[in-house]
């Protein structure tokens, strides 16, 4: 099989990739069951326990977006593919972009992604970092990325 022919084969036997914003790789790192809206939580449920916590989930793709993704497909506060706190949300995008070293439409996986985080966002940077963000003050996303540094 000639090298073209083979990385065809290969892309179209990967399943489609979640997409996602860069904020939401550390949102799905710390998220609890909580959300804005019962369709929301429902959905981000589906993709963070049903897909990246299920065994196997490390293989998951993910492709990086700079507008609403796949977390955001039901959220009450998504207008076509911005949001009511567009402002914050470019902030916080712009910010975990940079710390995690993530490119507009890269592909990575869940276990590429937490290595990422593990390697870049220290614990108790999050206060910087997620400036802004309605979820920080509660500590979930502290918590877990200080889990994910314990092994």
């Amino acid at each position: 099989m000639k090298q073209r022919e083979w990385i065809s084969a290969r892309i179209s036997a990967m399943p489609d990739p979640i997409r996602y914003r860069p904020h939401h790789f550390l949102c799905s790192l710390g998220f609890e069951g909580k959300g804005y809206s019962p369709e929301f939580t429902a959905n981000m449920t589906a993709i963070v326990m049903g897909q990246l916590r299920a065994t196997g989930g490390d293989a998951t793709v993910i492709e990086v977006t700079g507008a609403a993704d796949s977390i955001c497909a039901p959220c009450p506060k998504r207008r076509g593919t911005h949001c009511t706190s567009q402002d914050k949300i470019k902030v916080l995008d712009r910010a975990h972009a940079a710390a995690l070293k993530l490119k507009p439409r890269e592909i990575l996986t869940w276990a590429d992604a937490k290595s990422r985080i593990r390697e870049n966002v220290r614990p108790g940077s999050l206060k910087t970092l997620c400036a802004g963000c309605e979820w920080e003050p509660f500590g979930m996303c502290e918590g877990a990325l200080a889990r994910l540094h314990e092994g």
